[in-house]
């Protein structure tokens, strides 16, 4: 079982930047896909980046491409959302999620919120114009 935890949200005006990070519990991170996802007010819960396990791959919305980073830690159990060049479209509540993959054979989906097994409670990102 992996419990997480996001930080890091904030307040911040539009072309600034913030890092997310998200603190993962439980001896199977390591063998975790993790990913961010968002939800503004009013919308469904949209995906924002994904990782590999080993952070050999990296997966984007194209709404993020090029402003957003997603990094991983195995070492230190965390995951990171670098975020950068914000704007007020990017406020949301952001979660981090995840899935062992280990010994997991089936279809990957990591853009789909569903198929991940873990959640985080979320971190609030308010981008102001």
């Amino acid at each position: 079982q992996v419990q997480l935890v996001e930080s890091g949200g904030g307040l911040v005006q539009a072309g600034g930047s913030l890092r997310l990070s998200c603190a993962a519990s439980g001896r199977t991170f390591s063998s975790a896909a993790m990913g961010w996802f968002r939800q503004a007010p009013g919308k469904e819960r949209e995906f924002v980046a994904a990782i590999s396990w080993s952070g050999g791959s990296t997966y984007y919305a194209d709404s993020v491409k090029g402003r957003f980073t997603i990094s991983r830690d195995n070492a230190k159990n965390m995951v990171y959302l670098q975020m950068n060049s914000l704007k007020p479209e990017d406020t949301a509540v952001y979660y981090c999620a995840g899935r062992s993959v280990l010994y997991y054979s089936g279809t990957y989906d990591r853009t789909n919120g569903a198929w991940y097994t873990y959640w985080g409670q979320g971190t609030q990102v308010t981008v102001s114009s």
